[in-house]
């Protein structure tokens, strides 16, 4: 394997903004380890206010490629084999790009399954298994589970070399003035990131009256808002929040004092912000997340009125929210700094991702047909 090998990372935009905001983190984390990286996805526009230091060229060694390209011989055959694939969430990579690599290199790449974040107890015993691929033109090959996590027994979670000196920089006051000039004394500054919660009524008709301001994201959470709001007769002081990019998110989660977050990615980025948070897990038909969300909370060791405003903000409880009370924030604000001081322990996920693939250069085996 050489010492700064290229990587092919794979992803599909399944829904919303997750999976393109973690693959981005991903590929720019490694590029600043020194690795190249190629990133193949079948939706790349969110990357124009998501990242727009690549728009200008800005971020060295990631080229981002259309998915539809990975099918084209004339593409192929003009890129050099990358040494590491990342199949993100469990996406299927194109069979023309497989079977391409198959017939032209020596020995198969890393192949890494990098799978969804979760805190179940099943996680750390998936963790590093490996998976024959049993069909195809790459059968015979093998992949293997890699999956993010909260404990040290798992890969981790993404988080930037240079992420605790960036939050020691942040003037808090500064932003907070410049987006919520009319926070009154006392008033807290929550943020809303979340799909379309049953209880959102709640929140806003709690808010009314208060001097807490909400700060309200794009996309769905404007769109929830706004109808929520509709049926109001008098409602809470809330402004409306352009798209931002990565590091302008990270900035609002540190500038808040109860942060509304949703999906993987905010929720990692919650965590490391160490203020109160309400996940809003992503919703399965089958309610699968309802176990996910569970675990999650047991980890975090969370009080009883934090796991009662999860269980409520996600649909699986129907009293009211817990208030918004300084006790309650400041029981949260304690678990929020508890878990974040457990995960900085940890290796984070590039750390763990770079030393498996220094240590796993996988040999084709003479059978394997090319």
């Amino acid at each position: 394997m050489p010492s700064k090998p290229l990587w092919d990372i794979f992803c599909t935009v399944i829904d919303n903004h997750g999976d393109l905001g973690v693959c981005w983190r991903l590929a720019r984390q490694l590029a600043d380890a020194g690795q190249s990286v190629r990133l193949w996805v079948d939706d790349a526009s969110a990357l124009a206010w998501m990242a727009p230091d690549h728009l200008r060229c800005q971020v060295p060694n990631i080229q981002v490629l259309p998915w539809a390209a990975a099918s084209q011989n004339d593409v192929l055959q003009n890129l050099p084999p990358a040494d590491v694939w990342i199949e993100a969430f469990g996406c299927t990579l194109p069979e023309a790009f497989v079977a391409h690599a198959v017939n032209t290199r020596p020995k198969q790449p890393v192949w890494i399954n990098l799978e969804y974040l979760s805190a179940e107890s099943w996680v750390p015993r998936m963790h590093g298994l490996p998976s024959p691929v049993m069909s195809g033109p790459a059968k015979g090959w093998t992949k293997t589970f890699f999956y993010p996590g909260f404990a040290p027994d798992t890969g981790g979670l993404l988080r930037e070399t240079d992420l605790l000196a960036r939050q020691k920089r942040f003037d808090r006051a500064a932003w907070r003035t410049q987006h919520a000039p009319d926070l009154a004394p006392g008033g807290l500054l929550i943020s809303l990131f979340c799909y379309e919660p049953a209880a959102l009524p709640q929140l806003l008709t709690q808010l009314v009256g208060t001097p807490h301001h909400l700060l309200v994201t794009p996309g769905r959470p404007l769109a929830a808002v706004q109808q929520a709001l509709a049926g109001m007769p008098v409602q809470p002081h809330w402004s409306a929040l352009p798209y931002t990019s990565q590091d302008g998110f990270d900035d609002m989660l540190w500038a808040c004092d109860l942060n509304f977050v949703r999906g993987e990615d905010s929720l990692v980025r919650a965590l490391w912000a160490g203020q109160p948070f309400i996940w809003h897990i992503y919703p399965q038909d089958d309610n699968a997340h309802h176990a996910k969300l569970e675990a999650f909370l047991d980890w975090m060791q969370t009080p009883p009125s934090l796991r009662q405003a999860h269980r409520v903000w996600n649909g699986m409880e129907n009293p009211e929210l817990p208030t918004l009370a300084a006790n309650n924030l400041g029981t949260w604000a304690t678990c929020a700094q508890a878990a974040l001081d457990r995960l900085l322990a940890q290796k984070p996920l590039i750390t763990q991702l770079l030393a498996f693939v220094q240590n796993n250069d996988i040999q084709v085996t003479p059978s394997q047909p090319r």
